[in-house]
């Protein structure tokens, strides 16, 4: 009985221990639901915040966008004020309005009419243009300008155990093909370099604050190289990383075009990504993908020499090249030695930019050979040009001005009329309008001769200065630059192309040639004047040889003489602040019977023709 007894006090033991145990796990578990319910809680308060937060943040960016278009707007507000105080400025000092005034002044008063007139003919210093500031408050204001922080830092070169010291090669900052276009840019620094003058670029935004950067400047489209190496690398290599979605989402959103160009590396790497954008290209024709390849950019791949000129070696590629340049400091290099002896399967790309840069590729200098393939260089194709295909095939305008050619030929004497005419008609850049003063014969004579020119004819009017008559037909010309041709002289092929390109790489308004070869018909001399001259701004060129951006030569004109007229210009724009930029030696020969002048400023080349020595 007592066993059966402490059995059951045992057993009743255990049930109210097994009660109090479910008592409190009841109560836990009460407990856990009710902090369960508060997480829960908890987290939806947490989530309303952080929507209210981005809410906040968009309104906030939106804020600063707004505030940053305002201060840009009330930039180019101030700009376009002073840009029309400076032309009303330059209209008053203007020599025409000058004389304008002189001559209303003095209609009834001689002595004052004459005191105007001498007044007037005097020159003034024109006012200096205004130039576009970067706006105050802009996250990437001081990078406004391409170029501006893409700077050579390496002026030291070690060759053989010697060093030399250069001035490096002064990065340009500006001006852009095409202001009105603006391209978010993710590249290396060559392909960066390659396309900062085409557009207004922006760069140097990452996966993290592109949101933040790119509405500063909303651009029109996106271009993205194959790059290898920065914070965007590891987005494009394989799986596409979530910050390039996010980017290529926001440019969705907002109708901004996406283009992906495969420049380097293996392409299956960067395939995945690749398939994200709008548009793809490719340097590689083998890959499928439409072909974009690179082409010489004029603003830094031009002939402008080092200040302190070339070394007189031929350098191997390795040398010229040594170990790993900033790109800025490979431009001084290409511009350093006398020529680059280059292996064989060195890329095509590298070859047009030294070549480009003047620098005579092969085992010895030859300027003819260097000029040649700069030439050919040029020809394969611009960035710019590269770029119009890019934009055609994506479906936006490529609007930029262009270097359309008016010719001014006065032909005085009837004899000279087939041979001027000619030297016109085998000029390889298209010339858009043919303005020629002549005998009556010579207006259709040169429809006949240059077929598709828009030929303007004016007579001879023995009144009239040489340049009474460029004057006159300055008025008619319609391109965008401005030749004058002398009918004595002989042009090559390739003289407009040639000249003409300078304005791609200088600053100039007007163009000719301070170094050129000359023809002395009596002595059958053949001179070369100032082989120095070449590729540098000089207070002077030949006449003969003038090549004008249309505006700035109608705001100087010409002075009403037949002999020197091309001096007086000269003169006057050293007056009044104008650049002149003097080409290369080649294309073009001046011939005479006979001059002292220039047989005593130039150095005598040989007896017998210049055209082998000019024409090439």
């Amino acid at each position: 009985m007592s066993t059966e007894l402490e059995s059951t006090r045992r057993a009743l033991r255990d049930a109210i221990a097994q009660a109090e145990h479910a008592a409190e796990l009841a109560r836990l578990l009460e407990a856990a639901q009710s902090r369960l319910a508060g997480a829960e809680k908890t987290a939806e308060e947490a989530r309303a915040l952080a929507e209210r937060l981005g809410e906040t943040e968009e309104r906030l960016e939106a804020e600063r966008a707004a505030a940053e278009k305002l201060r840009k707007e009330l930039a180019e507000q101030r700009y376009q004020a002073e840009v029309a105080n400076w032309k009303l400025s330059s209209i008053k000092v203007a020599r025409w309005n000058r004389l304008g005034d002189a001559i209303k002044s003095g209609k009834n008063n001689p002595v004052r009419l004459a005191r105007g007139l001498k007044g007037a003919a005097k020159p003034v210093k024109r006012p200096t243009a205004p130039k576009r500031t970067p706006v105050a408050g802009g996250q990437r204001a001081k990078d406004a300008r391409p170029g501006a922080a893409f700077q050579a830092t390496t002026s030291i070169r070690k060759l053989d155990g010697a060093s030399f010291r250069l001035k490096p090669f002064r990065v340009p900052t500006g001006p852009n093909t095409r202001p009105h276009l603006t391209a978010a840019v993710i590249a290396d620094p060559h392909a960066e370099a390659l396309l900062r003058y085409e557009w207004r670029q922006t760069t140097g935004f990452t996966p993290r604050d592109f949101a933040r950067v790119l509405p500063l400047e909303v651009p029109h489209l996106l271009v993205v190289e194959s790059v290898t190496r920065g914070p965007w690398a590891e987005e494009l290599i394989g799986e596409p990383g979530e910050g390039l979605r996010a980017l290529l989402a926001w440019c969705a959103e907002r109708g901004i075009r996406t283009v992906f160009w495969h420049t380097q590396g293996n392409v299956a790497d960067y395939s995945a990504a690749a398939e994200l954008f709008e548009h793809r290209f490719t340097t590689h024709p083998a890959e499928g993908w439409p072909r974009l390849t690179f082409g010489v950019q004029p603003r830094v791949h031009n002939p402008l020499p080092l200040s302190g000129g070339r070394v007189d070696r031929v350098l191997t590629l390795e040398q010229l090249l040594p170990g790993h340049l900033d790109y800025p400091d490979v431009l001084t290099s290409y511009r350093w030695p006398a020529a680059v002896d280059c292996p064989p399967g060195t890329p095509q790309w590298r070859l047009a930019e030294i070549a480009a840069c003047g620098t005579p590729i092969g085992d010895e200098p030859d300027s003819r050979r260097a000029h040649v393939a700069l030439r050919r260089a040029y020809g394969t194709g611009t960035m710019t040009e590269r770029v119009d295909d890019l934009l055609e095939a994506i479906g936006l305008p490529s609007h930029r001005a262009t270097l359309n050619i008016s010719v001014l030929l006065p032909v005085l004497d009837r004899s000279l009329l087939e041979h001027a005419l000619a030297q016109v008609a085998r000029q390889s850049a298209p010339v858009s309008q043919l303005i020629v003063f002549g005998p009556p014969e010579s207006g259709l004579r040169a429809r006949d001769v240059v077929p598709g020119v828009d030929v303007v004819f004016r007579d001879l009017d023995p009144g009239l200065s040489t340049g009474a008559m460029l004057n006159r037909g300055l008025d008619l010309c319609e391109s965008d630059l401005v030749a004058v041709m002398d009918p004595r002289d002989v042009y090559g092929t390739h003289y407009l192309a040639d000249l003409s390109r300078a304005f791609l790489f200088s600053t100039a308004d007007i163009v000719g040639k301070a170094a050129y070869y000359a023809h002395l018909r009596k002595p059958q001399a053949t001179l070369l004047k100032q082989p120095d001259a070449e590729y540098s701004y000089l207070p002077e060129i030949a006449g003969a040889t003038l090549l004008a951006r249309r505006g700035a030569l109608r705001e100087i004109g010409f002075a009403d003489l037949t002999e020197g007229w091309d001096d007086v210009l000269m003169r006057q724009c050293r007056a009044d602040g104008v650049k002149v930029f003097s080409a290369d030696r080649f294309g073009y020969v001046r011939v005479r019977d006979e001059d002292r002048w220039l047989l005593g400023a130039a150095h005598l080349v040989e007896y017998g023709s210049a055209e082998p020595h000019a024409l090439i």
